[in-house]
């Protein structure tokens, strides 16, 4: 199995944060490993994983050291899931749920456009998420797809309603990640108004509990691929919360998130993981050094020496554009550094498959066993194209129409009638209207 001197310049990571990546691999080949044939044959949530990942400290990877947690970067917290990806598709990107609400609190309360009188109203919230996932070591959710549109597309249909002391939550959230297995769900919702239609505007974002009265978990999980992040449906019906839910105040999201667009890949590291994972195995295969099968030695066939020549160089490419696009994550980025994030989230999405399909074609007939996980990496992988806001081709459609237009030509390119460009990050021509 690779480390992570085979494909980082470690000289730019800080030394904490290596031991920190090793450790994930220890876990990873000793623990998360051999978990995950169990875990994708049943489809059931890694949570043994969690356990390990928590008594570690992992879940407060994003929080301020302020707070008892490591402080890390987006870049630092990428390379953290693409290594737990290498092992365990299902935990890597379940991982990123939990460590994704955390991020939006640490990264959107340090946004230079939020005025003095936001960041008080946002600082006793957040911190009291922070101190949850520390002292109780508890798990986040975020379950924002409804099924059926890209969420930026239009309002969220799950809604909330001003009642006295609180608001009433109702709606229904689609491939809700660790539903059953998490202990707090950060919901998206909008806040609905009387003679007035539901507007992007209004959205709102409060932490409820697992066991909140009208919040259920309904439905089956029978997937291709990334079997264990049981994303079953999450229903709620009038679910009450108050002030001290939400995760940030009224107005922060829409204010920070379409200026902080790399929020919006933090998928990637799973895939970028699954890939670098098929590519080990792949190596490790060809040269006989598989647990449990024969010690063959496969290396002096040129076919496989070229195949892996290949994929070697593919994989080299994608992840250093990647880890570019990761390094560059801040708010207010510049054209050229979206334009880089966003070929990074299709290179590695659609990178992943073709390194899966290649190990599998390099292997041989055996490795499309279930007895080996190159079966279950082939299959994990192609789920990653299909994940909403940034699918392949949502990001074909943003790269070219950001290198062929101006900036302020975006809101009349052709193609964005009916909301098809919602989630397109549009600089200081519209901040609002990116997430709309």
């Amino acid at each position: 199995m690779s480390d992570i001197a085979d494909y980082y310049d470690l000289s730019r990571i800080r030394p904490e944060v290596q031991a920190k990546l090793r450790l994930i691999n220890e876990m990873g080949r000793d623990k998360f490993a051999p978990r995950s044939k169990a875990i994708d044959d049943d489809a059931s949530f890694p949570v043994e994983n969690y356990r390990d990942l928590a008594a570690e400290g992992f879940l407060g990877l994003c929080i301020p050291e302020e707070f008892g947690g490591w402080g890390y970067s987006m870049y630092e917290y990428a390379m953290v899931g693409a290594e737990i990806g290498k092992y365990c598709g299902a935990t890597a990107l379940t991982f990123n749920m939990h460590n994704s609400s955390m991020a939006w609190s640490r990264f959107m309360y340090e946004m230079p456009n939020l005025t003095a009188e936001e960041k008080a109203a946002f600082a006793p919230l957040r911190e009291r998420q922070f101190r949850r996932a520390i002292a109780e070591k508890a798990i986040y959710s975020q379950p924002i797809s409804e099924g059926g549109q890209n969420w930026t597309s239009k309002p969220n249909q799950t809604q909330c309603r001003k009642v006295d002391g609180g608001w009433m939550i109702s709606g229904f959230k689609k491939f809700a990640s660790l539903a059953g297995y998490c202990d707090y769900y950060t919901i998206v919702c909008t806040e609905v108004f009387e003679g007035q239609e539901p507007r992007h505007e209004d959205t709102m974002l409060f932490v409820v509990h697992k066991d909140a009265p009208g919040l259920s978990v309904k439905g089956e999980w029978d997937p291709l691929g990334m079997r264990g992040t049981n994303s079953r449906d999450l229903i709620l019906k009038d679910v009450f919360v108050t002030e001290q839910d939400l995760l940030m105040p009224r107005g922060i999201f829409n204010k920070t998130l379409p200026n902080w667009p790399h929020m919006m890949i933090t998928l990637s590291p799973t895939y970028m993981g699954v890939a670098q994972g098929a590519y080990d195995f792949m190596v490790d295969y060809l040269k006989g050094k598989i647990p449990g099968q024969p010690p063959i030695d496969r290396r002096m066939y040129a076919t496989k020496r070229i195949a892996v020549s290949k994929m070697y160089a593919r994989l080299a490419n994608i992840r250093a554009l990647w880890w570019q696009g990761f390094s560059e994550a801040k708010g207010f980025p510049t054209k050229a550094e979206v334009m880089r994030m966003y070929a990074a989230q299709y290179n590695v999405m659609e990178g992943a498959a073709e390194m899966t399909a290649m190990a599998i074609r390099t292997c041989g007939g055996q490795s499309m066993l279930k007895s080996l996980p190159l079966e279950r990496m082939y299959r994990d992988s192609r789920c990653g194209a299909l994940m909403l806001p940034y699918t392949s081709e949502i990001m074909e459609d943003y790269l070219g129409v950001l290198a062929l237009y101006e900036m302020d030509e975006l809101d009349t390119a052709p193609g964005d009638e009916g909301g098809a460009r919602n989630s397109l990050w549009r600089g200081d021509a519209g901040s609002i209207r990116s997430v709309r």
